[in-house]
C-alpha cells in the first residue's frame, strides 16, 4: 500500500513540474528562415525587411579583352658613365628622393683634369701663334703697299695667319671636350623622384656606357598592359580600363587607354597597350604585375550581386517574391561585371521584379512571406 501511496506522489509531482515550467521562448529568425510568431491573428512564415531585398534592375554591362602587364613610371632614367674612370662616392641609396640637379655619384676626375689643362695650354699656344700671323700678315700689307714685298710673300703671311685662326679653333674644341669630360665625373639628377636601382659602390671602375643607378618618378606610374592580338580590334583609344595591382588586395583602379602600339611582340603576338590612371589613387612602386579589362564595350543586362545567387551543382537560383510567397526562379548565368562583381542574369528574372539580398538554405518553395515596416517607421511610431 505505501509503494502505491509514493507511486502516485511522484507522478503527481512530476506532472505539476510539466505544467509550471516556463516555455522555451521562440528564437527570432532572419529574413532566411523561417519565423513562428502571430500577427493579427494569421502565421508568418517569413518576415522580411525592406533591407532583406533588392530589386532586379536593367544596368550597364562591361565586356571586352583582358588586359595584364605591370605598373611601370613614365618618368625613368637610367644613369650610365659617360667617362671611364673610378667611382669616389655614391651619394645616394635606394629608395632615397632627389632633386633634380642634386649629386649622385662622383667619379675620379684626376686623368680628365690633367687632359683639361692640356687642352687650356694647346689654347694658350695657338693662340698666340695666331696672334704673331697676324701682325705679320699686316706687315706684309703694309710693305706690299709700298712695294717692297712680293704678292707670293703677301699671300704666305695670309696662309699662316688662317693656318693659325683653324688651330685655336681645333684648340678651342679640345678644351670644350675636355671641360665637358671633367663635368661627366659628376652625374646628377634629372628629376625629381626616386633613387630606385643602385648599380656601384665606391672603388669600382665605371666603364663608358656602365650603369650607375635608376631614377623614377613615383607620380608618373602607369598600366603598361599588353592585350592578345585577336583581341586588338576592340581596344580604341580613350576607353576605360579596370584592374587590380597585386600587392593592393582588392583594390580596384580605373585608367584609359592612352596608346596602342602599332606592332605586336614577335614572340607572344601580344600588342602593348598602355593605360594612364584616373586620379590620385595609383601605387607608388614600380614592376608590380597588375590585371584587368577594357570596358571596350557596354550594353544593358540585368544584374545580380553574388550573395543574392544560390548555386547547387551546375545549376544556379534566386528566391523571387511573388505575392505574398516565395518562388524559385531558375537562372541562366552569364559574364561578370569586372567594375561591380555583379553576374549578367540571360534568363529567369524580369526588371522589376524582387529578390531576396542573402537568402539562406532553409527556404521553400511557396514559403509565405510578410513584408515589415522599414526601421525609420518603426522608430518614429515608438516615439
Amino acid at each position: 500500500m505505501l509503494r502505491k501511496t509514493l507511486l502516485v506522489l511522484a507522478i503527481a509531482s512530476a506532472l505539476a513540474a510539466c505544467g509550471k515550467g516556463p516555455k522555451e521562448p521562440a528564437k527570432p529568425e532572419t529574413a532566411t528562415a523561417q519565423a513562428d510568431a502571430k500577427k493579427d491573428g494569421k502565421a508568418v512564415q517569413l518576415l522580411v525587411s525592406p533591407e532583406d531585398v533588392l530589386t532586379v534592375q536593367s544596368n550597364a554591362l562591361a565586356s571586352g579583352p583582358v588586359i595584364t602587364g605591370s605598373i611601370q613610371p613614365e618618368r625613368r632614367a637610367d644613369l650610365r658613365a659617360e667617362v671611364s674612370a673610378v667611382v669616389l662616392q655614391v651619394l645616394k641609396e635606394n629608395g632615397d628622393p632627389v632633386k633634380r640637379g642634386d649629386v649622385l655619384v662622383k667619379l675620379d676626375e684626376t686623368s680628365i683634369r690633367d687632359s683639361l689643362m692640356s687642352a687650356q695650354e694647346a689654347l694658350r699656344a695657338a693662340t698666340q701663334a695666331f696672334e704673331q700671323s697676324t701682325r705679320a700678315l699686316e706687315r706684309f700689307k703694309t710693305l706690299r703697299a709700298s712695294g717692297m714685298t712680293s704678292i707670293q710673300a703677301l699671300d704666305d703671311a695670309e696662309v699662316r695667319r688662317n693656318s693659325a685662326q683653324s688651330e685655336v679653333s681645333a684648340a678651342r674644341a679640345r678644351l670644350a671636350t675636355a671641360q665637358q669630360q671633367v663635368s661627366r665625373t659628376i652625374v646628377r639628377a634629372p628629376f625629381d623622384g626616386i633613387v630606385s636601382d643602385r648599380k656601384v659602390s665606391p672603388g669600382d671602375t665605371a666603364a663608358i656606357g656602365k650603369e650607375l643607378l635608376k631614377v623614377i618618378d613615383p607620380n608618373s606610374m602607369r598600366f603598361e598592359g599588353r592585350v592578345s592580338a585577336d583581341k586588338i580590334a576592340a581596344v580604341k583609344v580613350g576607353q576605360p580600363v579596370m584592374f587590380r595591382v597585386n600587392g593592393y588586395g582588392e583594390q580596384q583602379f580605373t585608367g584609359v587607354v592612352k596608346r596602342i602600339d602599332p606592332s605586336a611582340n614577335d614572340v607572344t603576338r601580344q600588342v602593348e597597350v598602355l593605360v594612364g590612371f584616373n586620379g590620385a589613387a595609383q601605387p607608388k612602386v614600380a614592376g608590380l604585375y597588375a590585371e584587368g579589362r577594357v570596358d571596350a564595350e557596354l550594353t544593358d543586362a540585368l544584374t545580380l550581386p553574388e550573395a543574392a545567387l544560390v548555386r547547387t551543382g551546375d545549376k544556379t537560383y534566386a528566391w523571387k517574391i511573388k505575392g505574398n510567397a516565395l518562388a524559385k526562379a531558375d537562372l541562366t548565368i552569364g559574364a561578370r561585371d569586372p567594375r561591380t562583381g555583379n553576374f549578367e542574369v540571360k534568363n529567369g528574372l524580369a526588371a522589376g521584379d524582387t529578390v531576396l539580398r542573402h537568402p539562406g538554405s532553409s527556404l521553400k518553395d511557396g514559403q509565405k512571406v510578410e513584408m515589415a515596416a522599414p526601421a525609420a517607421k518603426v522608430a518614429s511610431a515608438a516615439k
